[in-house]
């Protein structure tokens, strides 16, 4: 496929633009040492190409491949893949390292996530995602037409609705942040606190995961932006906040985001995942019992608390090594930033300590495996899996514990869930567990482990209608409807 100019995006004529750090595309190298642009799977654009289709719409984003020169300079041509138009924005690879490595990862990450890991503050930083922030928005503005919708997506993103809303004030802007957004007084340790949260409120209507996180941001409006706010009540009666800026009125509300639910059941039905499923037990020596985490490789996700809780439970002998295996399925992230790589080595070396000590000759206890799984494989896993363990520290959503119990037509598996992901606010049929508790975690592991067949079905039926029916499409159609009221 060759980059073409399409029309609609370059003539601004798009009526509905998406615009989020990365296009839903990545550059391949085929074997005569050409290149093409192939489509990349996601429940954001799954979710979104009907309306981009039906609209007109234009997605603008990084290809995710850094630009030689200078990248700001250089205006992008549209790329038209399956009928989307696809706007690139090109970073440099000083870009890269400052804007997305560093503030966006090093900072932002770090300090919306609880401050794990600490976040870092820099000066250079913050300038860098100041211009890439005003890139990006320069893009939307030619791109969109008169009156047009306009949906920001994410973190790395946080400047573009007011910088947008200054260039192009015709637009209905709707943004949306994909992680948690921190306590007060968490947030308060940003020193460009004041310019973030200005640049939030250039939207119509913000939108969060949980309504704790859209009460942070309410409470934040006014203190930081000097904005009249309603009261922040965001519960069961009264949905949206509201923050006064000058003339306008932006809407804060709470947006729990989901999966296609319906393909994955669909999918995890089919007689090859479940021909798949059957040959990974095999594969893994039959075991009674299989233990799955899926996960990035972040220390927000709670791989070292899994593997300690399962090192002990083998040392207490709640658990048997030569009847239960688990499979921990990472893959690689940010493998430049420091604070990952003593991770990794970290969680490496609670493997082999494992495997040295429970493990046999041809049989680990623990199988860790360090690379990107295909899909097909992955929904095996799942289907395979008798314990499903999502133990993050801090999540925005978690999609895998949604994914887990879209593949569990059979009703069987457990799934053991950390009371700090979003996800645990919807799934209370899970076995909760706060992640910062050993001794919790143990217990859940051992009941979902231990559970009757009966329980299991009665909580997996429990949670298969909720991730059902609540599905990606359903988020994205409930966030625009409210975009749409909000003016």
């Amino acid at each position: 496929m060759t980059p073409e100019s399409g029309p609609e995006a370059r003539s601004g004529n798009a009526d509905f633009v998406v615009v989020a750090n990365r296009l839903p595309i990545d550059r391949v190298e085929l074997p005569d040492g050409t290149t093409e642009w192939k489509r990349s799977p996601g429940g954001l654009v799954t979710a979104l190409e009907p309306l981009l289709r039906k609209r007109r719409g234009a997605w603008i984003g990084w290809p995710g491949v850094p630009e030689d020169g200078d990248a700001e300079d250089a205006e992008p041509d549209a790329i038209e893949q399956d009928g989307m138009y696809l706007v690139p924005v090109r970073l440099s690879a000083d870009d890269v390292a400052l804007y997305y490595e560093g503030f966006s990862n090093a900072t932002l990450w770090p300090l919306y996530h609880d401050v794990i890991v600490k976040p870092i503050y820099h000066r250079q930083w913050w300038d860098r995602y100041v211009e890439v922030n005003r890139r990006f928005a320069d893009a939307a503005a030619r791109t969109a037409a008169e009156g047009a919708t306009v949906w920001v997506q994410d973190y790395q993103l946080q400047l573009v609705p007011k910088m947008l809303r200054m260039l192009r004030p015709d637009l209905t802007i709707g943004f949306f942040l994909h992680i948690p957004f921190p306590p007060v007084e968490l947030f308060m340790q940003m020193p460009w606190r004041s310019e973030i949260i200005d640049g939030l409120l250039g939207a119509d209507l913000v939108g969060f995961h949980l309504p704790g996180g859209a009460q942070n941001f309410l409470i934040l409006a006014r203190r930081l932006a000097g904005a009249n706010t309603s009261r922040a009540s965001v519960g069961v009666r009264s949905r949206f906040g509201e923050v006064h800026v000058g003339f306008r009125t932006v809407k804060v509300g709470a947006f729990p985001i989901s999966i296609d639910s319906a393909e994955l059941d669909k999918q995890a039905r089919t007689k090859a995942i479940r021909q798949r499923a059957k040959e990974l037990r095999s594969e893994l020596g039959n075991p009674r019992k299989i233990l799955l985490g899926v996960d990035r490789l972040d220390y927000t996700k709670g791989i070292d608390v899994r593997l300690r809780a399962f090192s002990e439970l083998l040392d207490e002998h709640r658990v048997n090594p030569e009847d239960t295996v688990l499979v921990q399925l990472a893959t690689p992230s940010r493998e430049r930033v420091e604070s990952y790589i003593a991770m990794r080595e970290d969680i490496e070396r609670q493997v082999g300590h494992i495997n040295g000590e429970y493990g046999e000759v041809g049989h680990p206890v623990v199988h860790y495996m360090h690379r990107a799984i295909p899909r097909e494989d992955l929904l095996a896993f799942f289907v395979a899996a008798d314990v499903m363990l999502v133990t993050p520290l801090r999540d925005g959503m978690n999609l895998v514990a949604k994914e887990y119990v879209a593949c569990r037509s059979d009703l069987g598996g457990a799934l053991v869930l950390s009371e700090f992901t979003g996800a645990a606010a919807e799934l209370r049929q899970a076995y909760l567990t706060n992640p910062h508790h050993p001794q919790g975690i143990k217990d859940a592991i051992e009941a979902a482990l231990t559970q009757t067949p009966e329980e299991g079905r009665r909580r997996m039926r429990a949670l298969r209608r909720q991730v059902l029916a609540h599905d990606v499409d359903r988020w994205a159609k409930s966030f625009l409807e409210a975009l749409a009221k909000s003016q």
